[in-house]
C-alpha cells in the first residue's frame, strides 16, 4: 500500500513537472487535480499497461523498447480523456508530457528501491 502511495505521489510531481516544462500539456486546478490525475495514472499503469506490453511484445522487441512510450502516451491519453481539467493540445504535447513523466517515474522507482 505504501508503494501505491509512492507511485500516485510520483505520478503527481510528473504530471506537475510535464505541466510546468511542456506548453500544450495543461492541468486546470490545484493539488487536488494533479492528484486525481496521479490517482488515474497510477491505476492504469498497474492494471492496463502490463496487459498493453504482453499483446504487444513483439512490437517492443522489434523497436528495441521504443513503443513502451506509445503505451504510455496511451496511458496519458486516457487521463486526459478522463477528465476535464487535463488539456493535451496536440500530439507533441502528448509525446513530450510521456518522456517526462516517465523520466520522472524512473526516477523515482530507482529511490525508493534504494530507500526500502
Amino acid at each position: 500500500m505504501v508503494s501505491f502511495i509512492i507511485r500516485v505521489l510520483g505520478n503527481s510531481l510528473a504530471i506537475f513537472a510535464a505541466t510546468y516544462l511542456v506548453p500544450g500539456f495543461v492541468i486546470n486546478g490545484g493539488t487536488k487535480e494533479y492528484l486525481l490525475a496521479g490517482v488515474l495514472l497510477g491505476i492504469l499503469n498497474f492494471a492496463v499497461k502490463p496487459i498493453l506490453k504482453v499483446i504487444s511484445m513483439p512490437l517492443i522487441i522489434l523497436t528495441l523498447g521504443l513503443w513502451t512510450i506509445v503505451i504510455n502516451a496511451l496511458m496519458l491519453w486516457t487521463v486526459d480523456y478522463a477528465f476535464d481539467f487535463v488539456v493535451v493540445q496536440d500530439l507533441t504535447a502528448l509525446v513530450w508530457a510521456t518522456i517526462i513523466i516517465s523520466i520522472v517515474n524512473i526516477f523515482i522507482s530507482a529511490t525508493t528501491k534504494v530507500v526500502t
